[in-house]
């Protein structure tokens, strides 16, 4: 059985990672994003969150992450793409596990999460725990 394609309005995140090397490229763009949220030339991207120094939650490296619908998905992902960073991009459902795991896209080389800390299917608390929701 294959998981049904999203809906438009259906929630997402991407985490864009970097480190040391890669600070510059993850500041620009981040700023990038900011400024499209700011305009509104993308409507349903909701949310740029701050830049970490250190890793959150399941994420081992410095990241940042956005929230969005999946009608952007395609323009969002080119974006990542276009930054050469490696970024995880995921529904939110409510399974957590899942969202990281089995249903998230990566861009670049996957790296290994902390799955330990992610809640049981039913029971995702991620949003809540981790960050702040625009959905």
């Amino acid at each position: 059985m294959t998981p049904e394609a999203p809906g438009a309005a259906d929630p997402f995140h991407a985490h864009i990672y970097y480190d040391h090397e890669s600070w510059e490229s993850a500041h620009r763009l981040h700023q990038e994003l900011s400024d499209i949220l700011m305009s509104g030339m993308l409507a349903d991207l909701l949310f740029v969150g701050r830049m970490c120094e250190t890793g959150v939650g399941p994420h081992p490296l410095p990241q940042f992450e956005i929230h969005f619908r999946a009608s952007v998905l395609p323009q969002v992902t080119k974006v990542l793409k276009a930054s050469g960073l490696t970024a995880l991009i995921h529904p939110l459902t409510d399974d957590d596990l899942a969202d990281h795991t089995t249903l998230a896209h990566w861009l670049g080389d996957p790296l290994p999460l902390d799955e330990s800390v992610l809640d049981p299917p039913g029971h995702n608390q991620g949003i809540a725990r981790f960050g702040k929701s625009d959905f």
